[in-house]
């Protein structure tokens, strides 16, 4: 170390606490990278690879990027799953002794980003803290940018099928998590595959009791486990301590900002797989992971930031309390009646700030003043949002207008303080406002009258010394100067210094004008440190504000979502469902939310959807492909999630009875890269969706047993109706179930509770129609040929199939299946086990067993077995 520079003396020093991360390192008006940070960055952000005289023959590989646009390129790294240490200069280089002080004020992490340049604004950025234990889990999702933590604690004896729905649910960009959850190799898997996000193992010695103690006390204060539900003995404290200590370690300050935090259980929510989430496109498309073209897209007509955050968290989440949704309803089905304030409320929200991410800017230090100006103008927008929600005499509005603070001393202050053209930075000053402190007032007049008080000094000069061009001049070098050409330079007074000489004059100095200098100088920097404090203390003062602003936040973000949802229903025709806890599903006229707007202008065919857990438990569903019927099961899914998340729902009349689950097999995918085949696939979602469901559960299934041969895809399709459409022995769940498989029909009439429907096609000959209709009945042909026309086909192929099906058809006895009796069929029973065998498992202890030990017990086993089975 001896041999290297005393800067670089000190980068080691500060880049040894920071060996995980890319450092940047702040010089002058640059942040610097050096050594591998900087053949990393200048690969990653094509910068020009240069080097630097450091001590040492061999010159240290530097890159660089400006102070002023480094959100840019940090964005870049971030999004590239790197970590970022902002090491900057804490002291002024004009007033150090020798080396500047440098310290690291923060680390950026994909899920600590507060910078408005690097975030999306209609989506949570979350960091998850997950403290696994047995079956049982703590888990933490939190958004720094928004200041909000929610803690759910999970209990299952599928802990790792659990965590991976919450995971869906909240999408989070970075993962703590602690030793064990190494263990949980489904949820590892699932993350590293189709998650995007970076992870930390955090080590078991940060999950002491005793730390968790101090870290939740700190944050929270020692009633912590009232103030915010942790349990005291719960799991979750465990996640939560881990993720401050965390903070704490990369943000330096503003963790106090953390202070929102909201239990839930996963029983509030309905349950969605991934499986589900990515089939009904709610937030993106399969193919582009678009938002146009999801239910998103369809109901997004906010006009803030906050209010899209919270509808796609509601989308992602929709409620299973009945009362909760029709709380949700009543308010939207009022604003759908108030048009007039409707529009009133949606113009006004137009001018609403982001003051979520707003304020955690602004508790951080990192607010500029055209952000905390912003502020105040929003302030002027809550009395008429307040008065507006009020006057809808609506409870539900009435409450959300009754937590709308129109913080008007907050806005006055703001006002007194900031000056309306106040620029993005406190660099140059202007930021604070005339008349808010004197001597502001004072230093600004100095440096502002500076132009008029050298102008007088400049004429006085020139009658003084009879030299009518001299003139006063300044660079950043010399500072002030006289300046006389060379013709006049014999009568310059002998109390002028020369300074410098220039081809055509001379430039001086006098001790009056170097007086001067200091005074006008001093004034600006004086003036630039003094607003700089004056700004800091209106943040600190509006920071300690921060639980109204927060409640005001949050209502203004739930009147948006409502306004936006009611304005939807207005424009579309929807209608308002009624949600109870009946089990029925009724439809009347339902049509696909989706398909319908992005068929604009075309007519959409509606259907109705008669579903319960009595008579019409499984509806089968036959008909060509291409007629409709994904969209037509996907529209009944759709429109379920909609009435629960308390939207209006595009129908002409509506019943839903909640359901606390939808899952979904729809569509056909391999996945390769695991090795499975599309059959794999679709039989693992099934297997799923046959434990996950429940009575209360809606099961959307399409073309299930295609992958595999037709008899033993039938059998599969035949068995998986019968259990899910049985309440004894199997679900009796709400199903929609299409098939190709015509012999499947038979099971009304067979089975209670199933009903046949099919799309209705109109044929002329060898051409079809698709009228999109669902009626009862089973369908009559599969049409296949016709569809294959349709899709493009060549009419000699299409002829010469029409000729192969005849042929075939004459020639082919009656269809086997259809002569078998079902009913006939014996239950399968696998032979009962020994209780010999039984015994000899139950008292073996698995955790001492040696592997050679458990190959000879498993001989022991296997002769055992058959010993009995002979004997038998």
């Amino acid at each position: 170390m001896a041999d290297f520079s005393p800067m670089m003396q000190q980068y080691f020093e500060i880049k040894n606490q920071h060996k995980d991360e890319i450092l940047f390192y702040r010089i002058g008006d640059f942040y610097e990278m050096f050594y591998d940070d900087a053949i990393t960055a200048s690969r990653e952000l094509d910068l020009t690879l240069t080097g630097k005289q450091c001590g040492k023959d061999e010159r240290a590989p530097m890159c660089g990027v400006p102070f002023h646009s480094y959100e840019t390129y940090m964005a870049r790294l971030i999004a590239k799953g790197y970590k970022v240490a902002i090491c900057e200069q804490v002291e002024d280089p004009a007033k150090a002794k020798g080396l500047v002080k440098r310290d690291i004020i923060r680390v950026v992490t994909p899920g600590t980003v507060i910078e408005s340049s690097m975030l999306q604004d209609d989506r949570n950025n979350y960091i998850a803290s997950i403290y696994v234990k047995d079956n049982r889990a703590g888990v933490c999702f939190a958004d720094v940018s928004t200041g909000t933590a929610h803690i759910t604690e999970l209990k299952a004896e599928k802990i790792e099928v659990a965590l991976i729905t919450e995971l869906c649910r909240y999408h989070p960009s970075e993962i703590l998590m602690n030793p064990t959850m190494l263990n949980c190799r489904e949820v590892t898997n699932y993350i590293k595959k189709n998650m995007t996000c970076s992870v930390e193992l955090v080590e078991e010695a940060r999950y002491a009791p005793g730390l968790v103690e101090i870290a939740l006390s700190n944050q929270f204060g020692r009633d912590w486990a009232r103030t915010t539900e942790i349990e005291a003995g719960g799991l979750v404290r465990f996640a939560m301590g881990a993720l401050l200590e965390y903070l704490h370690d990369t943000q330096i300050k503003g963790v106090e900002r953390l202070k929102t935090v909201q239990r839930y259980t996963e029983a509030q929510f309905m349950r969605l797989s991934p499986v589900t989430r990515a089939n009904l496109e709610l937030t993106e498309t399969m193919r582009g992971r678009e938002k146009r073209g999801t239910l998103l897209w369809v109901l997004d007509r906010t006009s803030t930031a906050m209010g899209k955050r919270m509808l796609r968290s509601w989308i992602e989440q929709p409620l299973v309390s009945s009362e909760v949704i029709n709380h949700r309803l009543n308010a939207v089905e009022r604003l759908v009646q108030e048009t007039v304030t409707r529009g009133d409320l949606s113009e006004t929200l137009r001018y609403v700030a982001d003051i979520e991410r707003l304020m955690t800017r602004t508790v951080y230090g990192s607010a500029t003043p055209k952000e905390i100006y912003t502020l105040a103008q929003t302030c002027d927008r809550l009395p008429e949002l307040k008065r507006l929600a009020a006057d809808c005499n609506c409870s539900e509005l009435t409450t959300l207008a009754g937590e709308i603070d129109p913080l008007e001393e907050i806005k006055a202050r703001i006002y007194a303080a900031v000056d309306k053209d106040a620029p993005s930075t406190l660099k140059e000053g202007g930021v604070i406002a005339k008349g808010y402190n004197d001597e502001v007032d004072e230093l600004r007049a100095i440096r502002e009258n500076s132009k008029g008080v050298l102008a007088q000094m400049e004429a006085r000069l020139r009658q003084e010394t009879g030299i009518p061009k001299l003139k006063i001049g300044f660079n950043h070098v010399f500072g002030y100067f006289i300046e006389v050409s060379n013709s006049y330079k014999n009568m310059v007074p002998e109390s002028y210094i020369r300074k410098q000489t220039l081809t055509g004059g001379e430039r001086y100095i006098t001790q009056e004008l170097k007086e001067l200098e200091n005074k006008i100088l001093g004034a600006h920097e004086r003036l630039i440190a003094l607003e700089r404090r004056l700004f800091d203390e209106l943040l600190e003062g509006i920071s300690r504000e921060l639980d109204r602003i927060q409640c005001t936040a949050n209502a203004v973000a739930q009147l948006d979502v409502l306004v936006s949802l009611a304005q939807v229903a207005a424009d579309n025709n929807y209608c308002r469902p009624v949600v109870d806890d009946s089990d029925e599903l009724k439809i009347v006229e339902g049509r696909h939310p989706v398909v319908e707007q992005v068929l604009k202008g075309s007519l959409f065919v509606p259907n109705d959807t008669l579903l319960d857990c009595g008579d019409n438990r499984c509806l089968i569903i036959t008909g060509p492909n291409m007629a409709g019927k994904s969209t037509y099961m996907r529209q009944n899914a759709l429109i379920a999630l909609m009435a629960q998340i308390g939207s209006f729902v595009p129908a002409s009349e509506c019943r839903v009875g909640v359901v606390d689950a939808v899952f979904t097999r729809v569509g056909a995918s391999d996945d390769l890269a695991a090795g499975q085949s599309t059959f794999m696939v679709e039989m693992t979602e099934v297997a799923e969706i046959l434990k996950s469901a429940t009575r209360r559960s809606l099961v959307v299934l399409d073309e299930i047993g295609r992958g595999t041969s037709t008899f033993d895809g039938m059998s599969i399709a035949r068995a998986v109706v019968e259990h899910i459409a049985d309440p004894a022995k199997g679900l009796g769940c709400k199903t929609l179930f299409a098939t190709h498989y015509h012999e499947l029909t038979d099971l009304e009439g067979t089975i209670d509770g199933v009903k046949n429907y099919n799309i209705a096609v109109k044929k002329r000959g060898e051409d079809i129609t698709f009228l999109r209709r669902i009626i009862r009945g089973p369908a009559d042909d599969s049409y296949g040929i016709e569809v294959a026309k349709l899709a493009g086909l060549p009419g000699s192929v299409t002829r010469r199939a029409h000729e192969v099906l005849r042929t075939l058809e004459a020639a082919a006895p009656k269809n086997r299946v259809e002569q078998m009796d079902f009913d006939a069929l014996q239950d399968y029973a696998s032979p009962a086990v020994p209780s010999e065998v039984l015994d000899k498992l139950e008292a073996l202890d698995v955790e001492t067993l040696t592997p050679i030990e458990a190959l000879n017990f498993l001989y022991e086993l296997k002769k055992t077995l058959k010993g009995t089975l002979n004997g038998g």
